[in-house]
């Protein structure tokens, strides 16, 4: 079974983790200095927010799956899309090591398919958040006007660090 998947960065991790477990009526399942997250199932929604110096507001979406039969069978309805795609085999990010595929919407909106393999003790490959570096973290196939915020690397970038 798929699960929604929604990352928002924010301003102030803290007060967004208590508006958020107020609005769900639960605590997150995970939570780090700069990062928490939500495995709800009413809704079905993995909910995620970071402070990671990327501008407040969306992130990116994503569809989450359950086994790697379920990804083949979301990157067949990828490839169907027609759009530059970017597969990641255990990419390290958000605190999990993960298979993925990257495409973004027509209005440049990333959306992440991923299946998880395992929780990793960092964000991403190293325990520093990439708040400047370009080409660093998650959303590879970004616009080039997001360049340099953690989260989005330039869209030439060919791999991502993080979530």
């Amino acid at each position: 079974m798929k699960r929604l998947h929604v990352h928002v960065s924010v301003d102030q991790l803290q007060t967004s983790i208590d508006f958020y477990s107020t609005m769900f009526g639960t605590a997150p399942s995970v939570v780090k200095p700069d990062y928490a997250k939500w495995m709800l199932d009413d809704p079905r929604v993995n909910f995620a927010i970071s402070q990671r110096g990327r501008e407040a507001g969306l992130n990116h979406l994503g569809v989450q799956v359950e086994s790697a039969e379920e990804l083949a069978e979301m990157q067949a309805r990828l490839v169907k899309l027609q759009t530059p795609m970017l597969e990641e085999t255990e990419a390290a990010c958000c605190y999990a090591k993960s298979d993925k595929y990257w495409v973004n919407d027509p209005s440049g909106v990333a959306w992440e398919t991923f299946h998880t393999l395992d929780s990793i003790p960092v964000f991403g490959e190293d325990a520093q958040p990439a708040q400047s570096a370009e080409g660093a973290c998650c959303i590879p196939l970004a616009g080039p006007s997001d360049k340099g915020a953690c989260c989005v690397p330039k869209q030439e970038s060919k791999s991502a660090a993080c979530c």
